[in-house]
């Protein structure tokens, strides 16, 4: 596979090196900031190898290319373009004014995306341990290094590999957040290192001390307990410091600032930390995390079906990067909380979408989707559902109802099991592993319930839809172009008798000079002369005797080319080409010969408004002068507007 290739076909077609701001990469997704996102060539764009799909979300164009294959493009568009990902710009004014939630939401994400990869590193080695240390899981009242103890070493050796990230999580926090708030992300991670100091009290014994340790700071007893396993204390303290020392960088004299500033960051930092911002922000992600599980306890199976009815839709803003820090503190918290609700969920919304992309792909003909299907629907089913979404059951729409059914159900099973996870992993197949030992089958269960139902229901919606669209066909066969029936209805003529050289009305409506039109293009008359007319029908018919010399694939344009020679285009609202001819519908074919007043197609104008676009039509001459001036007045369709020369 050439990834220069690809990452060339990119470049070129969001509107060239000069066009991109960043480019970064999260799990599944190459994530490009642009200038101008106009320029974007997206259907060259969807048809380069391994892009599964394309959107634009939170001021970013995401080209989803699949797990390593993303790594490997966003490598070679970096090292084309000249760009870096440390690449420090202004975020565009769009992104700053954005919906608050969403903000949150990207900064949470931004955050927790990069350190992701060691925390799962962390949940498949606890996983590993579980299998390990879990009594009764293959002897009745033993755990495997009961049975054999050589294994007890590496048993060991195991749960410190997978607690570290955990233990240690401030550090990896702290480093990714003062980062993102434009800190000096070594101080963040030296703050998170003293979060976590040895000697402070773990977080993880604080339960079972028997006396909580104190400083004396000149009479004031300051508690001092580490933040072992916490997430909402060290993003407030990362803020904190970093905005702290970029204050602190500018009224410092320059040749003071090098000593001062990381002093003066961390020692302010660490007093606020100790003091206030930690005790509130631990309490704060204690009430959150307890809150959420014993919601969700309380309402079982419903409560359980409402979430993973909605993980999927909060999946597609994004939203489910926040769950990061809600899961960690329940995982961190899992003597207490019973361990992590989220992971299971999101376990059955992956193998839903993983198994609807499946059906899709038992039932498809089309080779392109197929190949789409084979290697989406596997690695949703491992565990990463964008590409299965983005590029099949969103643009298809039955199977993503039928995937977030499949969800619900599932995850009301989970819910009324209570199974829980105790770390976090691969939400998907491979979940198990971070699933309390007791709980596997309940687990598989839940996956099998999300699989047959998601997969079941795609089958029966995509039949349904293909009875409901056949029944259309036959009620209205005006809409396929092919039946005699449509070919009749073409023959509608509102003209008794045509003129040569003479140019109809093709809509009822309010006719105007080109010159007036709204969009400058047309007005400055660059393409030829004409008129522009207001629809008040939706109907359209041919203002000129001649053949169909060309339709736009969108349907939003065409042209005429009249027997003595005469071009014209005609051109249906303002900027619809991005309606990608929804709106429109067509009787006729290119290369077809129509006569003046013959009935061409109809356009819903209502979508069109809806959309915010305007239905102004300019009706344009291309390669003749007008004979007549055009009179501004309120015509009905094929009343005579012009006359040629």
């Amino acid at each position: 596979m050439d990834y220069s290739k690809i990452a060339k076909s990119v470049i070129e077609n969001v509107g060239g090196q000069e066009n991109i701001i960043s480019a970064v990469h999260c799990a599944t997704r190459l994530r490009l900031r642009l200038k101008d996102y106009n320029k974007v060539n997206e259907d060259k764009i969807t048809d380069i190898d391994q892009v599964k799909g394309v959107f634009l979300a939170n001021d970013q164009y995401q080209i989803i290319l699949g797990s390593g294959t993303v790594n490997l493009v966003t490598d070679e568009v970096l090292k084309q373009t000249h760009l870096s990902t440390n690449t420090n710009t202004e975020e565009p004014k769009a992104a700053k004014e954005g919906n608050p939630i969403m903000r949150f939401v990207k900064v949470l994400s931004d955050i927790f995306v990069p350190i992701i990869p060691a925390i799962v590193a962390g949940g498949l080695l606890m996983g590993i341990n579980n299998v390990l240390t879990a009594n009764g899981l293959f002897v009745a009242g033993k755990s495997l290094i009961d049975i054999m103890p050589e294994f007890a070493g590496v048993a060991s050796f195991i749960n410190l590999c997978a607690n570290a990230p955990f233990t240690f999580l401030p550090v990896l926090i702290g480093f990714s957040a003062t980062k993102k708030f434009g800190g000096n992300p070594y101080l963040g991670a030296a703050m998170g290192m003293i979060m976590v100091h040895p000697e402070l009290l773990n977080a993880y014994s604080l339960a079972s001390a028997e006396a909580i340790p104190t400083w004396n700071w000149f009479g004031l007893e300051v508690q001092s307990i580490g933040y072992q396993g916490t997430v909402l204390p060290v993003l407030m303290v990362s803020w904190i410091l970093a905005n702290l020392e970029k204050r602190l960088h500018r009224i410092t004299p320059s040749w003071l600032d090098n000593l001062t500033t990381p002093l003066l960051s961390i020692l302010i930092t660490s007093v606020l930390t100790f003091l206030f911002v930690g005790p509130a922000m631990r309490t704060v992600g204690d009430w959150l995390a307890y809150g959420l599980s014993w919601m969700y306890s309380s309402l079982g199976f419903i409560g359980g079906a409402i979430f993973g009815l909605l993980y999927a839709p909060i999946t597609i803003t994004g939203m489910h990067h926040s769950f990061s820090a809600i899961e960690t503190q329940l995982i961190a918290a899992a003597q207490t909380t019973g361990g992590s609700f989220i992971f299971p969920t999101a376990s059955m919304n992956n193998v839903a979408q993983g198994a609807a992309v499946l059906a899709v792909l038992f039932i498809t003909k089309d080779e392109k989707l197929k190949s789409i299907c084979s290697a989406s629907g596997i690695s949703a089913l491992l565990g990463i559902t964008e590409p299965a979404m983005f590029g099949v059951t969103l643009k298809l729409k039955y199977p993503f109802y039928a995937a977030i059914i499949g969800s619900a159900v599932g995850s009301a099973w989970i819910a009324g099991t209570h199974t829980l996870a105790l770390a976090m992993g691969a939400a998907g197949l491979p979940g198990f592993i971070s699933i309390a030992p007791q709980s596997w089958v309940n687990f598989f269960i839940g996956l099998g319930i999300s699989m047959a139902t998601s997969f079941i229901l795609t089958l029966v919606f995509t039949k349904h839809q293909a009875n409901k669209e056949k029944q259309t066909k036959e009620q209205q066969p005006q809409t396929t172009e092919t039946t005699d029936a449509i070919e009749e209805q073409a023959q509608e003529n509102v003209i008794e008798q045509a003129q040569n050289n003479t140019v109809y009305a093709p809509f009822a409506g309010t006719v105007k000079p080109l010159d007036q039109c709204g969009d400058e293009a047309f007005a400055s008359k660059a393409m030829g002369d004409g008129f522009v007319i207001t629809p008040t029908d939706n109907n359209f018919y041919s203002p000129v005797t001649g053949e169909v010399s060309f339709i736009f694939p969108t349907r939003h344009a065409l042209g005429l080319q009249t027997e003595n020679g005469t071009q014209m285009l005609i051109h249906i609202g303002m900027d619809t080409v991005n309606l990608e001819g929804k709106p429109f519908e067509m009787f006729i074919k290119q290369g077809d010969k129509v006569q003046a007043g013959q009935l061409l197609g109809r356009v819903d104008f209502e979508q069109i408004k809806v959309a915010g676009l305007s239905i102004e039509t300019p009706v344009v001459i291309t390669n003749k002068p007008l004979a007549t001036p055009v009179n501004a007045s309120d015509v009905n369709a094929g009343q005579q507007i012009l006359t040629l020369e």
